[in-house]
């Protein structure tokens, strides 16, 4: 178990062991301040990282409350295990069975919501002082897979931009390691963002039509294991070019699971 320090927060990071092509070297969970400790996103339900968070709740003393940033499993499945030891902490997340539904701007005890949606349509990321906890809206490393809900990726962008707005110190996600240089990290998403645009767009004005067509222009760098993660980011991209009036006629679209879910 791999516990994270933020040097100048009151902030520390606990890994989950549940390593994967789409958690990277597994979800963190993160602990906001001491007597008692604020839990962002306890994880997935491992008997070893619940034991983990546990330990080091109780060495902070106690738990006044644990929020989610997304109700996807490998950041709220330890829920229940967490809230078995701590049954009097308030559960807040922005959808679901809580105690607490945040919307953009709430505050739950150090907590700071920004709505961030794009990834799942609940997401949140939190704001506490000059750090921001990001979960899957930025990752530590790689970008992220937006689900083709309405609006997703015009509002994820607009998320990107105002979370810079905020100009955080440092960023702490999911994900991966703790980003150092937020403002450059920010630039780099929307970057990476407009360039997949680009690389569609050039595609449909050249002719192509089908998914692996226009999966092979626009995310041909992407690995194969990650193409089906590929396919759901350009459903959410074709969606958006269609509410712009943008989108060429008879362009096929990728089938996706329903509901979308980003699991272990």
């Amino acid at each position: 178990m791999t516990i994270v320090e933020v040097p100048g927060h009151p902030i520390i990071g606990v890994v989950a062991d549940n390593p994967g092509p789409l958690t990277l070297n597994g979800t963190n969970t993160w602990i906001v301040g001491h007597d008692p400790a604020w839990l962002v996103d306890p994880g997935p339900d491992l008997e070893t990282h619940v034991r983990a968070v546990i330990e080091q709740l109780e060495h902070r003393g106690g738990l006044a409350g644990l929020a989610l940033t997304h109700d996807h499993g490998d950041h709220a499945g330890a829920v229940a295990a967490i809230r078995r030891r701590f049954p009097d902490a308030p559960l807040a997340a922005a959808r679901g069975a809580v105690d607490r539904v945040l919307a953009d701007g709430d505050r739950f005890g150090p907590l700071e919501a920004l709505a961030t949606p794009g990834h799942a349509p609940d997401h949140l990321a939190y704001l506490v002082g000059s750090a921001a906890l990001t979960g899957d809206a930025v990752l530590g490393q790689g970008s992220v897979f937006i689900a083709p809900d309405p609006g997703a990726l015009s509002g994820y962008l607009d998320a990107l931009a105002r979370l810079r707005g905020r100009r955080p110190a440092v960023l702490l996600p999911g994900h991966g390691p703790i980003v150092d240089d937020p403002l450059a990290k920010l630039d780099e998403y929307l970057a990476h963002r407009r360039e997949r645009e680009r690389r569609l767009l050039a595609a449909l004005a050249d002719g192509a039509r089908s998914v692996s067509e226009l999966l092979d222009a626009a995310w041909g760098d992407v690995p194969g294991l990650l193409r089906p993660a590929a396919a759901v980011t350009l459903a959410a991209h074709l969606d958006k070019l269609a509410s712009e009036g943008r989108l060429a006629p008879g362009v096929e679209r990728p089938r996706l699971p329903s509901p979308i879910v980003h699991d272990p």
